[in-house]
């Protein structure tokens, strides 16, 4: 297994371009499944969840592929779906993967996926999915491991209502909408920038959306669907962890090919930390504002709210702020598990439920730590790039699946970072 090497202790200074988001090309790439003509997807990142979930739409019978000499470039055709199962060998890679329930129910009328199972940031069930199709006229049945939806007849517009946002039941339940007949409304709908971008796609390849970025959604059904070519939009998260790494570090970092407006509550806890935000034409300027940060309480939220998939960064950048942090997580259960990694490095942190307590030390020290999930280990990145010495981190797998070319892009920054084999 991998690990990376760090040597902390140096301004990032330099450009960095900002990948297409994988929360977002995930079920642009599922959508291929509405129909039988190509979609050509630009900005796709070069990520192992990526390939994770083209190799699974292979498997369903899709024509997926990246253009050679054209990077970031992905075709996607499915002329004929050759299976409607989704195998728990590919599923249980990416929970993502449940993405092909909606879509293959809807236009072959029965689809098989196997159940996600756990997730080392929480249970995250998908109830919400499978009453929403219900509420489109789908059968669901559990039984072996796996969800099994049918629709003989093709589903038929409904009204669904969510009892709390959720950014994937969003976009299952809108792709499955737009081949259904008649209007399907969605109350309580995610707000996220990637329900946007899914929702543009959608768009473009014939489907009626009103409301997209709100929390009440309507679609309109067509019979079939067409092609379409879509850029999948800048990664919010991607930005916002470069934006913490030119702050944690005391350096000075552009970031290209990006927008702030993305980054939601965000940008404000930030800029109350002490961050420097500056906006420039085709991105931003991060730095520290005036020489310190400061310690800043914040709460995860749906978007507009503060990012769950920040927190975890936001957390290694307090450990080095003067003052103390109140960090409450609302989204998942079980999303502190990086927080006995940065102890480890000399943070000062309490953990109470869903509430840490940090306390900025003067300084972090370099030491053996583990990645736990994709966000925390990003945090011990960050962390490694403010501390004192090397350190290590290990089960860099989980950074692979989330952050492209991760050492080359903090290299070229003047990171002195290093992955071995």
């Amino acid at each position: 297994m991998d690990r990376i090497l760090i040597k902390g202790g140096v301004p990032l200074q330099g450009e960095v371009a900002i990948s297409g988001a994988k929360n977002a090309a995930l079920p642009l790439m599922a959508a291929c499944l509405l129909t039988d003509q190509p979609l050509e997807l630009d900005n796709v990142p070069d990520l192992a969840d990526i390939g994770s979930m083209q190799r699974l739409l292979q498997v369903l019978g899709v024509e997926a592929r990246l253009l050679p000499g054209a990077p970031g470039r992905m075709t996607l055709a499915c002329e004929n779906v050759l299976s409607t199962t989704a195998p728990y060998d590919l599923v249980r890679r990416m929970r993502a993967s449940v993405l092909v329930l909606g879509p293959l129910v809807a236009r072959e009328g029965i689809a098989r996926v196997s159940l996600p199972g756990g997730c080392a940031i929480g249970t995250r069930p998908i109830d919400l999915h499978l009453a929403g199709l219900e509420a489109l006229g789908a059968t669901i049945e559990l039984a072996d491991g796996y969800v099994t939806a049918t629709a003989p007849g093709g589903l038929v517009g409904g009204v669904i209502r969510f009892a709390q946002p959720s950014v994937g039941a969003t976009e299952n339940l809108m792709m499955a909408a737009a081949l259904a007949k008649g209007t399907t409304e969605i109350h309580g709908a995610a707000r996220e920038p990637e329900i946007v971008d899914l929702a543009r796609l959608l768009e473009a390849m014939g489907a009626g959306i009103e409301g997209a970025g709100s929390s009440v959604l309507r679609i309109e059904g067509r019979p079939t669907l067409g092609g379409a070519r879509h850029h999948i939009l800048p990664d919010r998260i991607e930005a916002g962890t470069y934006v913490m790494a030119a702050a944690i570090t005391g350096g000075r970092v552009r970031l290209t090919r990006c927008r702030p407006d993305l980054l939601g509550a965000a940008l404000e806890k930030l800029e109350e930390a002490g961050v420097s935000i500056e906006p420039t034409e085709d991105g931003m300027v991060a730095s520290r504002a005036n020489g310190a940060l400061s310690g800043v309480d914040v709460m995860t939220r749906p978007f507009p709210g503060f990012a769950t998939d920040l927190q975890a960064q936001f957390m290694a950048m307090m450990c080095v702020a003067e003052g103390a942090s109140m960090i409450t997580e609302t989204i998942f259960e079980n999303r502190f598990m990086h927080a006995p990694e940065l102890l480890r490095m000399g943070a000062n942190i309490n953990v109470h439920g869903g509430t840490a307590l940090v306390r900025g030390v003067s300084r972090l020290n370099g030491a053996p730590v583990m990645a736990t999930d994709l966000r925390a280990s990003v945090s011990l990145v960050l962390a490694a790039l403010a501390a004192e010495g090397e350190t290590e981190i290990n089960r860099v797998y989980h950074l692979d699946r989330g952050y492209e070319q991760i050492e080359r892009k903090l290299g070229n920054l003047g990171a002195r970072v290093e992955r071995v084999a």
